[in-house]
């Protein structure tokens, strides 16, 4: 079991210079307490991320830490030209010391990409094609694509990532049968929704992963992402994610309202104990926090608990003692039992 980090690093209670710099000490704070990697989205036209180039602040981010990784999840591919977008990667790649992750996909809001002059409806034809041509100028000395959307001949490819043949991949699963392509390619997931979905993903993941003839010894990351606060008392998380959800829930539904359309895959609920009792987030003292991402990541079928401790108007005191706590309470509880078990 390893853990991760996520952040839409969403409108915060912060002038936005203040929150970029709160942001990287917290960021430096992950790093120090052995978390796994970092990941960030990608959104454009929302206060529901105002870090919308991944690229740039994953600079930052490489420049403050030594050993965490990072990267975004997902880049939206539609949004991006392919072999810029490699040369990006490679670039980040080298800054960080062959630190980043590369998480790909079509972009969750219609709007975001419409925004862009994409027309959603051509949304997965592109991604499929801008997958392909990233991948071959990261591998490849030269990139010949022939597509509907992309045309490349002949492109000379100089640069290369810092990890051969490329950065670890990533891929955000909604439904059980989205686990098969990511399973058959060596592909680290990420999932959200309920536990018994997730529950199910995994297991293909697990099966289409061994009917390809791997071993189960090997097997990528099953991620599960969930929101997370922590404090003293179960009482005290309580009212601080209470506190914070409306705020975050209000930049998530921006967009949506706007257009009076909902998400299609993933759709909150509006007060954050309802977010709780679906197991949408964690929420309590130390103990109640150690227990609670036992049991889910169980019941998930996951072996990668992705946390969520930065949202709405939380402040970085607060998030910074929230994510205090788990470092303590939960990764070394964690490694104790492998410990024990090996």
């Amino acid at each position: 079991m390893q853990f991760g980090i996520f952040d839409q690093n969403d409108h915060g209670p912060y002038p936005l210079g203040e929150q970029y710099e709160r942001r990287l000490q917290l960021i430096e704070f992950y790093d120090r307490a052995g978390f796994r990697t970092y990941h960030m989205s990608e959104h454009h036209s929302t206060p529901l991320n105002l870090t919308p180039s991944p690229s740039v602040f994953l600079a930052a981010v490489a420049q403050r830490t030594e050993h965490l990784r990072l990267g975004a999840l997902v880049y939206v591919l539609p949004a991006h030209h392919p072999l810029r977008l490699a040369e990006e990667i490679c670039m980040l790649d080298h800054l960080s010391g062959g630190r980043v992750e590369v998480g790909i996909g079509r972009g969750a809001s219609p709007h975001e990409l419409q925004y862009f002059g994409v027309d959603p409806d051509q949304a997965q034809a592109m991604y499929v094609e801008a997958y392909t041509v990233v991948m071959q100028a990261l591998t490849q000395a030269e990139v010949n694509f022939k597509g509907k959307h992309y045309v490349f001949e002949n492109v000379p490819i100089d640069m290369k990532p810092a990890q051969l043949p490329h950065p670890p991949l990533w891929y955000a699963v909604p439904v059980p049968e989205g686990a098969a392509w990511p399973a058959q390619h060596r592909i680290n997931v990420v999932c959200g929704g309920p536990l018994q979905r997730v529950r199910e993903i995994t297991d293909r993941y697990r099966a289409e992963w061994a009917a390809a003839g791997n071993s189960l010894d090997e097997l990528p990351l099953l991620g599960i992402n969930r929101f997370v606060v922590a404090a003293d008392t179960d009482r005290e998380a309580t009212e601080l994610g209470r506190r914070a959800w409306p705020v975050f829930y209000a930049s998530f539904m921006k967009l949506w309202k706007k257009h009076g359309t909902q998400p299609r895959y993933a759709r909150i609920p509006e007060d954050f104990d309802t977010v709780v009792q679906n197991g949408g987030a964690i929420a309590g003292s130390p103990g109640t926090i150690r227990a609670q991402v036992r049991t889910m990541t169980e019941e998930a079928g996951a072996n990668y608990f992705i946390s969520q401790f930065s949202f709405g108007d939380l402040r970085h005191g607060e998030v910074l003692h929230s994510a205090g706590i788990f470092a303590r309470e939960v990764l070394p509880a964690v490694r104790e039992r492998v410990a024990q078990a090996i």
